[in-house]
């Protein structure tokens, strides 16, 4: 049986999130596998699978803020809101060099913060039954509508450049909340400046608290398999440490909460433990739940099987 924990996978361009998980499950034998946030095809970076029981945590990570760093081509407007869809419409050669840094800086300040964001019409947003960029790309129009977000961070890195005479690429990085689309910001930045935008480039480098310096590609882990060297599952008590506070249980604590039980919080614990904030409960090495605050208690809300 693998050891259950998750397993932080570098994404490489034109797989799909399906594939990965499709591959990871012939690498630690198992096929109780998921992940915590699709990325499209063309992007890269953290993607966090959950083995065996700790697929039960991804419910709890695909909420937590990222980060993304990519590149938005402005000049021109498409489809599908990056370089696969066909053309929409082109800015003029004259209006798109008169675009400044100003005028740049302006309109990235407009998308801080929270926003209303209409999504990407091909997202995997289900639209009577079927999912959005099944029905773009089979012909239909698709609206969507707008939901809120959280942008933190909306900046430039480094400096413009000029891609034939024709377009602008910027580099940027994103700090958001979960559900923004970066396909949207590209689009929307390009409406604020008149010149139509898109994204040609997107990579994922945080989910929460794991970052991409801690993940593998597939190639990677691929060769430490073949090694016989141990994949570099983080064990479920060490992931959820990293991302959640941690209550430590006794050994009574862990009979009650697998009795159905409460536990009670002393004052002190009451001020640590926010509520609606999912709490670790860890015993020894061992991930035994994952708990909520209801009052001056604590209530499961996943308690794991024995290890």
């Amino acid at each position: 049986m693998a050891l259950p924990g998750l397993l932080l996978v570098d994404k490489e361009p034109d797989w799909t999130s399906h594939d990965v998980v499709a591959k990871a499950r012939g690498l630690v034998g198992t096929r109780k596998v998921g992940h915590a946030g699709t990325l499209d095809p063309m992007a890269t970076g953290l993607l966090i699978l959950g083995i065996e029981s700790a697929t039960k945590l991804l419910t709890f990570l695909v909420g937590e803020d990222k980060t993304y760093i990519a590149t938005i081509r402005l000049g021109a407007s498409t489809v599908t809101d990056d370089c696969e869809g066909d053309v929409l419409e082109s800015a003029d050669p004259e209006a798109l060099a008169a675009v400044t840094s100003v005028e740049i800086e302006a309109a990235l300040a407009s998308l801080r913060g929270e926003i209303m964001q209409v999504p990407s019409s091909v997202s995997a947003i289900k639209v009577d039954g079927e999912r959005a960029y099944a029905k773009v790309r089979g012909g239909d129009e698709v609206k969507l509508a707008a939901r809120p977000v959280t942008i933190s961070r909306f900046e430039v890195l480094g400096e413009p450049r000029r891609v034939d005479n024709a377009f602008v690429d910027i580099d940027v990085i994103v700090d958001c909340s979960s559900g923004t689309y970066i396909r949207a910001l590209a689009r929307d930045l390009g409406a604020a400046l008149q010149v139509g935008g898109h994204l040609t480039a997107l990579r994922r480098t945080r989910i929460g608290r794991y970052t991409v310096q801690q993940a593998n590609q597939l190639s990677q882990l691929a060769a430490a398999k073949a090694a016989n060297q141990a994949l570099p599952i983080l064990p479920s008590a060490v992931a959820a440490a990293q991302q959640f506070p941690v209550r430590e249980l006794s050994d009574q604590d862990v009979t009650d909460l697998r009795h159905g039980k409460r536990l009670a919080l002393t004052e002190d614990q009451r001020a640590a433990f926010s509520k609606n904030q999912p709490i670790a409960g860890i015993h020894g090495e061992q991930l035994v739940a994952m708990l909520e605050r209801h009052g001056a208690q604590l209530k499961s809300s996943v308690v794991f099987a024995n290890a």
